[in-house]
């Protein structure tokens, strides 16, 4: 039977006169995984901090079973300025208890790669961003906890790193799991409950993210159906109230057929001929073509003999392990960077907008809207569709009393949502998206998804949320560290198989490497024993022939004195010598 592991009774939590909690009451037992979603600011991270035990409750109780061990890995990594890697993870733990644990190695090749012996001896306020990230998971996942709480655990990791964590997730069954992420793929990978945190109320869901999202349209559905029945008993009263003249030339009319499309139906979500057509009528043939392109940073090689052609209407994810050279490839594209051999052709119709990872362009005294109306006053998206500046802020997340705040008091993610709001204001035909769905929550998410289901230009993106990539691109290039482009016409998958590939022949070249190493090393401390043996027969002969002058010379003071520095100096010898072949020999045999 599954332990209980944390209950909620009532319990309600409010920062200033915001109420992020009301009332809420639900559990958590052993083995349950459990995804929670919700808007930006909604109050999820203050959940698990209540769970935790980190944030006291206003109001209500929180009880946690007596032997349980909670790990809580939140958006703010820390430590001593002054701590090790080593000192976060494995405390004063000795390297020879931890080296032979297979269940520790495997998070380290995991998270870190072949470069965990390296990163633990460096200081973690050195670290960046990512590599703190990984730290902290290393530390959650070594430890012996029952339950984890994770505040976003996917921000800074790779498509590997995701994949990775899924798995080993996967494999501890008895783990409790409670996991804030926008990553969708991660959510139905690992989640088999979603809470949703609407208006400080906690909404349950079985299923992961592709379930929730099913069972919230049904449940809308239903709510339509419901509606539909009150006013049909409001049509009904009316026409009571209202008989004679004037009800026959005016009558209610309502309709609620909506809804119950949204589950019958399921339409693709663009129009990929009519988009086609409006990026050829807005693009012309050529977009991008890269011809032999080689690109350097410094004197490392980033791109080599790349010949890539990118079309009107394309829509392309691009993948790879992070310094493989993505963010160069876009740079080059955008124009910030020659390729230092071959040559780019761009087209003379293309208008890009680049998406960069940096926020310097905003003004911090600009007001949200401002920022926006300062490119464009309405910005078209094709086919026939425009949205005014107001429009697009509040498709992306500004409401209409947010529109009027300062930029400078804006969050990350909010910043992010800005930046992106007047790039395509512009009214770009061609769209350079770097991570352009750091800090957005799952709505923002969906909003993103949908205006670019419109965009009728082509579209080229960077991102390690796989399910952003393979819900807006149709085509995937990869690059593997090699300096090599591929095309990857399955996708993330065959990415990832690629990956693993490429990492095994480099541990069976690594293996064959200490094959020979070892085989050198074995000749050498075999050279070592058989010169030994020769010093030793040499020591022994010596310290007899001592032995035996000393017993010949016995009323010789001087002499005696001599033979006896003599025959102490070789027994010492002897001793070093002895333990130097013991040494060799036991390294011999092992």
């Amino acid at each position: 039977m599954a332990r209980n592991l944390v209950n909620l009774e009532g319990v309600s939590k409010a920062f200033d006169i915001k109420q992020l909690l009301d009332e809420v009451s639900l559990g958590i037992s052993d083995g349950d995984r459990i995804g929670i979603v919700g808007r930006n600011g909604c109050g999820k991270s203050t959940l698990l901090k209540v769970i935790a035990g980190i944030e006291a409750p206003d109001k209500g109780r929180v009880t946690r079973a007596g032997s349980m061990n909670i790990g809580l890995l939140s958006q703010v990594d820390i430590a001593e300025p002054s701590a090790s890697v080593r000192d976060v993870v494995l405390g004063n733990k000795p390297k020879h208890e931890w080296a032979r644990e297979s269940g520790i190695r495997e998070i380290f090749d995991g998270l870190f790669g072949g470069h965990s012996d390296e990163l633990l001896d460096r200081q973690f306020a050195a670290l960046s961003g990512g590599e703190r990230r990984r730290v902290g998971l290393a530390k959650l996942l070594i430890d012996d906890l029952d339950l984890i709480l994770l505040d976003e655990p996917t921000n800074h990791l790779d498509v590997e790193g995701v994949a990775w964590l899924s798995r080993h997730l996967n494999e501890r069954k008895n783990l409790g799991v409670a996991v804030i992420t926008h990553d969708r793929w991660f959510l139905d990978a690992v989640t088999d409950r979603t809470w949703e945190v609407v208006r400080g109320k906690i909404e349950e869901y079985d299923g992961g993210y592709s379930s929730y999202v099913l069972a919230k349209a049904e449940r809308a559905r239903q709510a339509s159906a419901m509606e539909g029945r009150r006013n049909q008993l409001i049509r009904k009263e009316l026409a009571w109230l209202r008989r004679g003249a004037p009800a026959q030339t005016v009558k209610p009319k309502f309709r609620v057929d909506a809804a119950n499309e949204l589950i019958s139906s399921e339409p693709p979500p663009r129009d990929t001929t009519e988009l086609l057509r409006f990026a050829l009528n807005r693009l012309g043939k050529t977009v991008y073509e890269v011809q032999h392109a080689q690109v350097r940073a410094g004197e490392k090689e980033i791109l080599d003999d790349i010949y890539w052609n990118v079309g009107p209407g394309d829509r392309i994810g691009i993948v790879g392990i992070n310094g493989a050279g993505k963010t160069t490839l876009m740079r080059m594209l955008a124009g910030e960077i020659k390729p230092s051999a071959g040559k780019l052709v761009t087209g003379i119709t293309v208008k890009p907008a680049f998406l960069t990872q940096h926020l310097d362009e905003l003004n911090p005294m600009w007001r949200v809207l401002e920022a926006v109306e300062e490119v464009a006053i309405h910005v078209e998206l094709g086919n026939g569709k425009t949205l005014s500046a107001s429009q697009l802020c509040e498709r992306l997340g500004f409401d209409r009393e947010s529109q009027w705040t300062p930029v400078g008091d804006l969050s990350g993610g909010e910043k992010r949502r800005l930046q992106l709001t007047r790039l395509l204001m512009d009214s770009p035909n061609v769209l350079l998206l770097d991570e352009p769905t750091n800090d957005f929550d799952i709505e923002t998410l969906t909003e993103l998804e949908d205006l670019l289901d419109s965009f009728g230009g082509t579209l080229l993106v960077i991102s390690h949320d796989r399910y952003f990539l393979e819900r807006v691109c149709d085509r995937f290039v990869g690059l593997l560290g090699d300096g090599e482009l591929r095309d990857l016409p399955r996708g993330v998958e065959q990415y990832l198989e690629q990956r693993e590939s490429m990492i095994d022949l480099a541990n069976q070249a690594e293996t064959s490497v200490k094959k020979v190493s070892n085989a050198a090393q074995e000749r050498q401390i075999k050279k070592d024993i058989a010169r030994l043996d020769r010093q030793i027969e040499k020591a022994n002969i010596k310290l007899a022939s001592l032995l035996a002058e000393e017993d010949a010379v016995s009323f010789t003071p001087e002499r005696l004195i001599e033979l006896a520095a003599g025959i102490a100096s070789t027994k010492d010898s002897l001793v070093t010598l002895e333990a130097e072949w013991l040494s060799a020999t036991l390294s011999l045999e092992n």
